[in-house]
């Protein structure tokens, strides 16, 4: 009888038991949103100078498309009022204090300046602040991968103080949520 040829590695893998993948790690768990405030028009103090109002109401009254002269303009209108009037607005924050009404009453409902007024006062006051979406919105668009922006540790060290996961990576909405606590 022939001698037995020893098993070669390839064999011995074979025979080996399989060992399971090491499971992904799992993923940054959602941030809890920011309460949100709804924009209340009767909480609104109007600061403006008569001579303001009276610009205000021209430039609205070139917006008014009512055959009789209403004074009124439709709730598409109101972000291009507002920016004709100097502000610049996101779409977000003009859905915000129109209610956020749904796509077809953006055409279809009407509103009249002393509605209006409210608006502007506190998009005018409002206008250097920035909400959650829209940081996490101005941070997802240099997230190429959609997985968090890779930055140097010294980076991370003088902006982030901890934020990143275990990757190296930011959560940027856990981050956009640190930094508007802070």
């Amino acid at each position: 009888m022939a001698p037995k040829k020893p098993e070669t590695k390839k064999e011995e893998a074979k025979a080996a038991p399989k060992a399971a993948p090491a499971p992904a790690p799992a993923p940054a768990p959602e941030p809890d949103r920011p309460k949100e405030v709804e924009f209340d028009a009767s909480k609104i103090k109007i600061e403006f100078t008569p001579e303001q109002i009276e610009e205000f109401k021209e430039a609205f009254m070139l917006f008014d498309r009512t055959p009789k002269g209403e004074m009124k303009i439709t709730y598409g209108q109101c972000g291009d009022v507002l920016r004709a009037l100097g502000q610049n607005p996101t779409q977000a924050e003009v859905l915000r204090v129109l209610g956020k009404p749904k796509q077809e009453e953006l055409n279809t409902k009407m509103m009249d300046f002393e509605t209006f007024l409210p608006m502007l006062q506190h998009i005018s006051k409002n206008k250097d602040t920035g909400t959650y979406e829209d940081f996490v919105e101005g941070l997802r668009v240099f997230d190429k991968e959609s997985n968090g922006e890779r930055l140097t540790e010294d980076e991370v060290e003088k902006l982030m103080a901890g934020q990143e996961d275990s990757n190296g990576c930011i959560n940027y909405e856990a981050f956009v949520k640190h930094i508007m606590a802070s």
